[in-house]
């Protein structure tokens, strides 16, 4: 029996329960769909990094991958029909808009006598299904991360029974061309490349993964957000392959993160851009006018004079990328620090990004905002000084990015304002006295608190 396969972010072969299930039914068709309202917003970045997976998926297809550009609701019902397909197999998606468009999706399949079938989802654990004694679900990670490892997850899902056998009905759209990178050089795509990041960092960096995971000087993380982000390899294969050690322990939370900012984004799904703290976007005082939109402009472009916030901004800029300490520390200043709401940092965070992931980086900027998911509301403030001092502790990832500061040795290249050549080539002096915006912030805070309460 024909059946259509409905790539999204899933894009591999192995341990792929919706492929599984498909070739186990006959045929099989494999279809992505470019939806504009999901690729249009995209930065160019992740436009790239998208359109280089699906090179790879589609060579590992031997070129049949359909890819067609516009409304599922009309496409995939259009290749179905052309398949004679009795079924279109997917993996489950839980984003606000994927649900409502496979529900849509499914009904018009449904109208036409074809089986709309979910397996899987991108997800070791899907949404929804960690939940209190009550039922009710975890606001708060650490119990979350609990009862996520009591409820356990699926071994890798087994290949199909038989090699599928790929069939393409219909032609293709020709694809879009790949955006203009200004150049940024994006490293491999594809599930070949996401399971050869893996296997090097199980070998080589996993051991020394608590150890080394904050210091952005050092080559201490995974570095896997893209393939996860685009399915190239599942949580799952992941997991089954970590032990009891204090890396794969450590590990493990993180990949409970994602998860826990899935769950949380299912249930809340306005909180993509909306702060579950509502006096953060009802009562805070945030700077606005010509003023605040320099000092965005400076932030974006790693021109705040704080070294380890502008070699932040200049990684992201120079590679899609930003190491996750330095993502909180430049987060924290932009809202602590700059007084501007944390939607415009995640907004730029997801025009750069090749790791951009909805879920995560709208909570994981809440989470450093403090209007999130952590119990502490506003009072986390990270000093951008001490933290590079800490985590950068010889200067060398600031030298890396700064060219400005190359000339300084050692730590002071995270205090030019100490050093009698400081500023020779040309950086730029503070822009604001951190210990003046922090006492500032938290009174923004303290009045919103109260005029809250108040009413």
């Amino acid at each position: 029996m024909p059946t259509v396969l409905w790539f999204r972010r899933d894009l591999r072969l192995h341990d792929n329960p919706a492929l599984t299930a498909a070739a186990n039914s006959g045929p099989v068709c494999p279809l992505f769909v470019l939806d504009p309202h999901v690729w249009e917003p995209a930065g160019a970045v992740r436009k790239a990094y998208l359109l280089e997976s699906l090179k790879a998926l589609n060579a590992n297809l031997d070129g049949g991958l359909i890819v067609r550009v516009g409304d599922p609701t009309v496409i995939v019902p259009e290749v179905a029909r052309a398949a004679d397909a009795k079924a279109v197999h997917v993996a489950a998606d839980y984003g606000h808009y994927g649900r409502t468009r496979d529900t849509n999706v499914a009904q018009v399949l449904a109208a036409a006598g074809i089986n709309w079938v979910a397996t899987g989802s991108p997800y070791a654990i899907a949404p929804g299904r960690v939940t209190k004694a009550d039922g009710s679900a975890y606001r708060v990670y650490t119990p979350f991360y609990r009862a996520w490892v009591n409820h356990g997850w699926r071994a890798p899902a087994a290949d199909p029974a038989t090699a599928p056998q790929w069939f393409a009905p219909l032609a293709g759209d020709p694809w879009p061309q790949t955006p203009d990178l200004m150049g940024i050089t994006l490293p491999p795509a594809g599930e070949q490349a996401a399971l050869d990041r893996w296997d090097a960092f199980r070998h080589s960096g996993l051991a020394e993964y608590e150890e080394r995971r904050n210091r952005p000087d050092l080559a201490g993380t995974s570095v896997l957000g893209h393939h996860l982000k685009w399915g190239e390899i599942h949580p799952r294969t992941i997991l089954a392959e970590l032990g009891d050690d204090l890396g794969s322990e450590t590990f493990r939370k993180e990949i409970a993160w994602r998860e826990f900012y899935a769950d949380v984004t299912d249930r809340h799904p306005l909180s993509s851009r909306v702060s579950l703290d509502q006096r953060f976007d009802t009562a805070i005082d945030w700077n606005s006018g010509a003023e605040a939109e320099d000092a965005f402009q400076a932030w974006a472009l790693g021109r705040t004079g704080f070294p380890f916030v502008d070699a932040g901004m200049r990684q992201l800029r120079a590679e899609g990328w930003m190491h996750n300490r330095v993502r909180m520390v430049v987060a924290s200043f932009l809202v602590k620090d700059l007084h501007l709401p944390w939607q415009r940092g995640a907004n730029e965070f997801m025009r750069w990004l090749r790791d951009g992931d909805i879920a995560s980086n709208s909570h994981g900027w809440q989470w450093t905002a403090g209007c999130g998911t952590d119990a502490s509301p506003y009072h986390r403030i990270f000093n951008p000084i001490s933290q590079g001092e800490r985590f950068d502790p010889d200067g060398d990832y600031v030298r890396r990015y700064v060219p400005e500061l190359a000339h300084l040795p050692g730590k002071s290249a995270h205090t030019p304002w100490l050093q009698a050549e400081g500023y020779r080539h040309g950086y730029p002096q503070p822009m604001v006295d951190h210990a003046e915006e922090r006492r500032d912030a938290l009174d923004r805070f303290a009045r919103a608190k109260a005029s809250v309460s108040d009413s």
